[in-house]
């Protein structure tokens, strides 16, 4: 794609969704980022049925831990991987209190330290959460960057670095 041509396409974007969001609810920074590690391999709409009843009883990392691993299970096990997903959320939660004074981080690295985190996730959170111009590169981003020749790239960090060398500044929060 050349620049103009570039242009068009994010202006067309944002003429069709201007003010684009995640699909996955929240209303804390810890409860994106647990519904962020939720996802994968999961559909939003799956992960808003099961933390629309995790989030009241336990939104903090200190209520995640005090559910244990089956009170947690017992939320989420309608997810795809809830084993391995409970046992990652407990870990993060736990170092997001001893290391974090229960709060997310807010560096790439520090996100990426916790289990189950990573780059895509930190991206989302990054961008999310924290405004930063990130990109978070799953299948159709990876895909929508080949097939247009915006960001054409073997893995994900490839296409990633491509599209945020390509894509207009005043676009890249979105």
């Amino acid at each position: 794609m050349k620049p103009a041509q570039i242009e068009s396409f994010f202006a067309t974007l944002q003429a069709a969704n201007p003010m684009p969001v995640t699909e996955l609810e929240y209303t804390s920074v810890f409860e994106l980022l647990t519904a962020v590690l939720l996802s994968a391999q999961a559909t939003d709409v799956g992960v808003n049925k099961a933390t629309r009843k995790l989030f009241p009883v336990a939104g903090t990392p200190q209520k995640i831990l005090d559910l244990g691993l089956e009170g947690l299970e017992s939320y989420i096990k309608t997810i795809g991987l809830y084993h391995s997903k409970a046992k990652h959320l407990l870990e993060t939660c736990r170092m997001l209190v001893e290391q974090h004074g229960g709060q997310v981080p807010r560096t790439r690295e520090a996100l990426e330290a916790l289990p189950g985190v990573g780059r895509k996730t930190a991206n989302v959170v990054l961008n999310s959460a924290f405004g930063e111009p990130t990109m978070a590169v799953d299948t159709h981003i990876f895909r929508l960057g080949n097939r247009t020749g915006l960001a054409p790239g073997k893995t994900p960090l490839e296409v990633e670095q491509k599209l945020l060398k390509r894509i207009p500044g005043k676009y890249l929060v979105d």
